[in-house]
């Protein structure tokens, strides 16, 4: 390597992040963000990391796509038996991660994890490429297979067992939604000085947030 790692480093000038720029609920400052990255053209400015934690307290972390957002939280689709479904099924907690490098900005929100709607999962079923839908069938997402031929047998079984479209959605796949309590903005700075402001339930104000700056 050319470069030591030590010695990779960027210094980030592009914004700020200040108190009065702080929306008193942290929802409405995501949104805007998340529309900020949206109108800036980012790649794949809906993928977020997603952390769990299993039965033993090991914890695991892949990005996935966010695809619903609303008052009551973030929503995330999935197949319930695999991996990430068997851990929030032993512990109902989890994090998520934005991080929009072109704009300098990161976002951590944490919270319970719940099962949404049958009528949402199939509504955001429905709407998927006939490719997903049949992959969505087909994947024993995180078990072990012998080969990518095991992978492709599996698909075409589906694609037979359904007449190459199942409309319907798998009983074993659907949706999650994160229901937030905690939430931190991230802004780079230079000199490593960034500004952190970190959103958590307001004690004294039932539904209100409080705000407070972190050190960087």
């Amino acid at each position: 390597m050319s470069t030591p790692i030590a010695d990779l480093r960027k210094d980030y000038t592009r914004a700020s992040l200040d108190e009065t720029d702080a929306l008193p609920n942290p929802m409405d400052l995501f949104q805007r963000w998340f529309e900020q990255a949206l109108n800036a053209q980012l790649p794949e400015p809906n993928a977020m990391t997603l952390a769990t934690v299993d039965h033993r307290g090991r914890p695991a972390a892949r990005i996935v796509l966010i695809k619903g957002l609303d008052e009551r939280g973030f929503c995330f689709f999935t197949n319930y038996e695999s991996r990430k479904g068997q851990e929030l099924a032993a512990n109902p907690h989890a994090a998520l991660l934005f991080h929009w490098t072109e704009l300098e900005r990161q976002v951590r929100i944490e919270g319970r994890v719940e099962k949404v709607s049958a009528e949402e999962s199939d509504t955001y079923y429905r709407s998927r490429p006939p490719g997903s839908r049949l992959g969505a069938w087909a994947s024993p997402q995180s078990r072990r297979l012998d080969s990518r031929d095991a992978l492709e047998a599996l698909v075409d079984q589906a694609r037979t067992s359904h007449a190459g479209d199942p409309v319907d959605r798998p009983p074993f796949w659907g949706g999650y939604r994160l229901v937030p309590d905690y939430f931190e903005f991230w802004q780079g700075r230079p000199s490593r000085l960034h500004d952190r402001l970190a959103y958590s339930p307001d004690s004294a104000q039932p539904g209100g947030w409080r705000i407070d700056r972190l050190a960087p």
